[in-house]
């Protein structure tokens, strides 16, 4: 019997949240979810944090100047587990499609640059963060672990994430190709940043990137990209310096074929709206049969990859078995003097039992 490939369409968001505002910002996420849905869309992708939205104010001046922003962009980060990513994944299950969700993930207090991968019932399928914040988002994103480069079957595929400048790291790009990854959703910002003046934070490298990332790893990308609205410019461009670094717009929204080829067409820049495109993941076997990177066009017998995807827990508790708590306390009644190094090892709470 022949295997029946999936066929669905995909929708990747090129939009400007409300920026700093998380309800509202939820608000317009729960609008796009739902417009998806009626454009036939079973998948949904969104742009780089897009919650609260991405801090531009970092690139404008000094590290003391963006302060005055920090407060406000932790309060408006988004909760695993909150009302407002309760509506999230309440809207994907509602709307019976699956959402690829970039924010600012707050844990603690600490931020990391999180994509939150929902299914269409509304349960989590990943919760992954950047590895490595690029350049002046390491003064505001911690960083992931290996655990985030990971591909996850689902009833669409495999299907996989990375952030912006992520596709311009080959190992981390390497480990995602050789995992069978075959939807990919590559989430950046807006490209409206030093036009001009730094070609490679330019649209057409990054759309570049994301190209050579589908004819790689043999996969359907969807690029969602954030745009940058006039109410952001007036915010966080209080000169002329600033206003000549960041210009509203910047919106390259693109979904990209196995092939390379753009499968739709693309909205202006400064346009809010979804893109569309209709995948079929049968697609695949051909652009794999010219060159699978890691199978038959690899030699691993010259170069590999070691991946290692041991979570990065910060602190990792250890609880003792009792009967070794037990036989530990027998000893120090015969030998008092080890009480004291028994007490340190396993704690004051064992001690009072």
């Amino acid at each position: 019997m022949s295997i029946v490939h999936p066929k669905f369409r995909a929708a990747a968001v090129q939009a400007a949240p409300v920026f700093l505002d998380l309800d509202a910002t939820v608000d317009k996420t729960e609008a796009l979810i739902a417009e998806a849905a009626r454009g036939g869309a079973e998948l949904v992708a969104f742009p780089e944090t897009w919650i609260p939205g991405y801090p531009w104010f970092v690139w404008l001046d000094a590290p003391a100047w963006s302060m005055q922003f920090i407060q406000r962009y932790h309060d408006n980060s988004l909760v695993y587990g909150s009302p407002q990513a309760e509506r999230i994944a309440k809207a994907a299950r509602d709307n019976g499609i699956m959402v690829v969700l970039g924010h600012s993930e707050k844990q603690g207090g600490s931020l990391y640059m999180g994509q939150w991968i929902i299914d269409a019932d509304g349960r989590t399928i990943a919760m992954r963060r950047k590895l490595k914040p690029t350049h002046v988002e390491r003064t505001v994103f911690g960083e992931g672990d290996g655990s985030d480069l990971s591909v996850f079957d689902t009833r669409l595929g495999r299907v996989g994430a990375l952030c912006c400048w992520e596709h311009l790291q080959p190992l981390s790009k390497y480990a995602m190709y050789a995992q069978n990854e075959q939807v990919h959703i590559a989430a950046w910002p807006s490209f409206s940043l030093y036009r001009g003046g730094a070609y490679a934070l330019g649209h057409e490298v990054n759309n570049a990137a994301s190209r050579i990332y589908a004819v790689e790893g043999s996969c359907f990308v969807l690029a969602p990209c954030n745009t940058v609205s006039k109410e952001m410019v007036e915010l966080m461009c209080t000169d002329d310096t600033k206003r000549a670094l960041l210009q509203a717009g910047g919106g390259f929204a693109r979904i990209y074929a196995p092939d390379g080829q753009l499968m739709h067409e693309p909205l202006p820049e400064d346009v809010e709206g979804l893109v569309y495109a209709d995948i079929d993941l049968g697609m695949i076997s051909l652009a794999k049969a010219a060159a699978d990177p890691a199978g038959h066009y690899s030699r691993p017998d010259v170069t590999r990859l070691l991946l290692d995807k041991t979570p990065g827990d910060r602190v990792v508790s250890k609880r003792r078995a009792a009967a070794e708590v037990t036989r530990d306390w027998e000893e120090a009644a015969s030998a008092p003097a080890m009480r004291a190094d028994i007490v340190a090892l396993i704690g004051q709470d064992d001690e009072a039992a």
